[in-house]
């Protein structure tokens, strides 16, 4: 399987709505009512003075929203970067673990120590960018304990669950709006195999690395 371009909009949607949600309501507060819905006109001799701080301090408020939302978007457009490179890397990852079996090669116990800490590292990020949780799966802390002939048939596995959840369709650009039951289920699979992919990954690490020659 070669590495797909990768769009985030899905990934990344909630980000965006949670970070300038906020932005947009302090900027409305800021703001006041619309014109014509104030009181009515003050006597009071001291009014004009007091209302043209509140306006100031108004216009302050409006520049610090503003600046807020500056550092929101690079805070966003950093997050979707990271989206990005960890799912192209596992990706790659994976493509590697999968050249060296198809050529059979002996198991580099070392490089795959590191290919699949790599993975797991990078799964979890996208975890937490993903709010994954399956309810009716085995707990993540749950880990599958390995016999060392179990390594190259694990390896196999973790591959082929990188592929499902690469190519889901919840994490691209094909879902069908109208399709909502779809929609559910397959992000329900993407969630599903990524937990899949970190108990995996975390349980060849474990063997491969008691396996490795110091």
């Amino acid at each position: 399987m070669r590495c797909q371009p990768f769009t985030v909009s899905r990934l990344a949607s909630y980000l965006i709505a949670g970070i300038f949600g906020f932005g947009l309501a302090s900027q409305a507060l800021a703001q006041g009512p619309p014109p014509g819905q104030g009181p009515p006109a003050n006597n009071d001799p001291f009014f004009a003075d007091r209302n043209r701080r509140g306006g100031e301090e108004g216009l302050r408020k409006v520049e610090l929203t503003a600046a807020t939302d500056a550092e929101n978007q690079k805070t966003v457009a950093a997050a979707v970067t990271n989206v990005k490179t960890d799912f192209t890397r596992i990706q790659v990852l994976r493509n590697d673990i999968a050249r060296n079996l198809v050529a059979r090669k002996p198991l580099d116990y070392k490089l795959v120590s590191q290919q699949t800490e790599e993975i797991n590292k990078r799964t979890r990020e996208l975890k937490i960018y993903m709010m994954a949780r399956v309810s009716d799966y085995k707990k993540e802390s749950e880990e599958v304990v390995l016999k060392s002939e179990d390594l190259a048939g694990a390896l196999v596995n973790l591959c082929k669950l990188i592929d499902s959840f690469t190519e889901n369709p919840a994490l691209k650009n094909t879902v069908d709006v109208k399709d909502v039951d779809k929609a559910k289920t397959d992000r329900a699979k993407a969630d599903k195999d990524l937990i899949a992919i970190i108990q995996l990954s975390q349980s060849i690490r474990n063997k491969s690395e008691s396996l490795k020659v110091p």
